[in-house]
């Protein structure tokens, strides 16, 4: 009888142990704005706190400590990041830089990236007055006078968590800041060729707002929950008209991205329709695409107002994914799921691989998912290392981010940053 006993206990707690590592992974529906609370998928998959913590510790280390860093300290008061393998400095990762710092609490960092970018990279007169430079030398000599529309996107979105975070009175009025530029851009008429972050007919962000590139978007830049922060923090008198572009901006995520395969083009016109351009970038999922999946499970975490339709896309770019092999997929495909004519190279490697950083973000749109696939996708991101590939090709810079950034995410710490003695 006794051994019956200790046979069905442990038949139970089998059970039991089985029921909890399988358990159904709900989407949540209601986002951080309203709760105040974010998720923690790696927790509720079984990986333990101090493993979670260690691992996203390594991860920022690696990134703005180890030897294969991308973070560099420039005289006493000011760093940059560096994009290792083009041996520049980009808009774009001196804000997710500023946006990793914010996020962690490492207000030495920020200001550190904020005064090279505002010394380096910002134009503080003339007719780009409040936009930055996209790419720089490492010692600050321009590569290019124009700017990338998602860098400013990134810069005023961290300052407006900074202000909220450290207040404006450590040296740095983070939220004056801040509003230079969106009310530099709001002014924007197209005088010589320079218009407004945000395309004025149309509310969707520019693919950059100079030029020909005014004239359509990058699907990777629509980051509706970034509107969301400045309608209620930006102090700039343009409440509205901010929502109004984060329901335009979901909207546009609704026709840009294929219905099945959930890829997306890397541009598009301001419809969600290919450019058709015949060039080698734009109409196919590449390099900018793979932020779209992590941009749509952001928007989901913290406004959770297009729930519907975004578990929907994540099962279907999951479900395309899964297709193609957990393990195997690649990082470039046409937006129907068929394979690329030509490969879109990088770093002087010209290859399609399983992508560390497309790796990341799949993995990070399993916040909005309910299927089985999910856990698999997270698990691959866990088991996956930042290290060459086999040819020797390592991105540093791309691949790191886009990494830390899906950790942050999995494991509740990419958040709103609501201001002091709120939420």
């Amino acid at each position: 009888m006794r051994n019956r006993l200790l046979l069905l206990f442990y038949f139970i707690s089998c059970m039991q142990l089985t029921n909890c590592t399988s358990a159904a992974l709900e989407p949540w529906n209601k986002g951080a704005f309203e709760t105040g609370k974010y998720r923690n998928l790696l927790a509720e998959m079984g990986y333990k706190q101090h493993e979670i913590d260690e691992r996203l510790e390594e991860v920022f280390s690696n990134l703005f400590e180890g030897s294969q860093k991308i973070y560099f300290e420039s005289g006493d008061s000011m760093a940059y990041i560096s994009d290792i393998k083009n041996n520049d400095v980009r808009s774009e990762g001196m804000s997710y830089g500023m946006m990793i710092a914010v996020q962690l609490d490492k207000k030495e960092m920020f200001d550190r990236l904020w005064r090279w970018s505002r010394q380096q990279m910002q134009h503080r007169e003339g007719p780009m007055k409040g936009y930055f430079r996209w790419s720089c030398s490492t010692d600050g000599t321009p590569n290019s006078q124009g700017p990338a529309s998602d860098g400013e996107l990134y810069f005023i979105t961290s300052l407006i968590f900074a202000s909220n975070r450290w207040g404006n009175e450590t040296g740095i009025h983070y939220l004056k800041e801040a509003q230079f530029i969106l009310n530099n851009s709001m002014d924007k008429t197209g005088e010589q060729g320079v218009t407004a972050l945000i395309h004025p007919e149309h509310q969707l962000i520019t693919f950059v707002p100079v030029g020909f590139g005014a004239g359509f978007t990058d699907p990777s830049y629509h980051l509706p929950a970034f509107y969301e922060v400045w309608a209620r923090w930006a102090e700039d008198g343009r409440a509205d008209y901010w929502r109004e572009c984060a329901r335009k901006s979901r909207d546009y995520l609704q026709k840009v991205i294929h219905p099945e395969t959930g890829l997306n083009p890397d541009y598009s016109h301001y419809d969600g329709s290919l450019l058709n351009s015949r060039h080698i970038i734009g109409d196919a999922f590449r390099f900018d695409s793979w932020r779209v999946p992590m941009n749509i499970a952001l928007d989901y975490s913290w406004a959770c107002k297009d729930q519907e339709w975004q578990q929907q896309y994540g099962h279907n770019i999951q479900n395309f994914l899964y297709a193609q092999g957990v393990d195997q997929f690649v990082d470039q495909y046409n937006v129907d799921g068929t394979r690329v004519a030509e490969i879109l190279g990088a770093g002087g490697y010209e290859k399609l691989r399983h992508s560390l950083g497309l790796v990341a973000s799949s993995a990070a749109v399993s916040l909005v998912c309910s299927h089985e696939k999910s856990r698999e996708f997270v698990d691959q991101l866990w088991k996956s290392r930042h290290e060459p590939y086999d040819d020797g090709y390592f991105d540093a810079y791309y691949d790191g981010l886009l990494q830390l950034f899906a950790y942050m995410h999995l494991s509740g710490n990419y958040r709103i940053i609501f201001p002091q003695n709120v939420l």
